[in-house]
């Protein structure tokens, strides 16, 4: 069963006209499972305003965002996922919320390809043995 996991710079990556866009779109319709932690969407929408300064496009891609969010299966970020997380975080060099969404993803278990544009995750995902899709590999 083929995994996908995104994090929320790929949630947004989604959601925009961009040259990476059609490689992550063929990635998540190929997917058998798509999923994000629970934290993904506050990220994604806190992201939106970084992206537009229209008032109109940024209610169309939190509209946007909203409805990729309802095709995910959505990981809890619950005390097992918080405990994974801070393991990680004594492992590798990575950010608090980086080490939430790579726990969440590794929740899914099997074959999991991992979405991001964060080049800052890329090393610490190839080290967690996750397959990746991003711009920056």
């Amino acid at each position: 069963m083929s995994r996908l996991a995104l994090d929320s710079t790929a949630i947004l990556s989604l959601c925009v006209d961009h040259p990476h866009r059609n490689g992550l779109l063929d990635a998540f319709l190929s997917a058998e499972v798509v999923s994000a932690s629970a934290l993904a969407l506050t990220e994604a929408i806190a992201g939106i305003d970084r992206l537009t300064d229209s008032a109109i496009d940024r209610s169309d891609l939190e509209d946007e965002v909203r409805l990729l969010w309802d095709q995910l299966f959505v990981v809890p970020v619950d005390a097992e996922c918080l405990e994974r997380a801070a393991a990680l975080l004594r492992e590798r060099p990575v950010r608090v919320s980086d080490a939430i969404h790579l726990s969440a993803a590794l929740r899914l278990g099997g074959d999991i390809t991992w979405a991001t544009h964060d080049p800052t995750q890329v090393s610490v995902a190839e080290a967690l043995g996750l397959r990746l899709w991003s711009p920056s590999v």
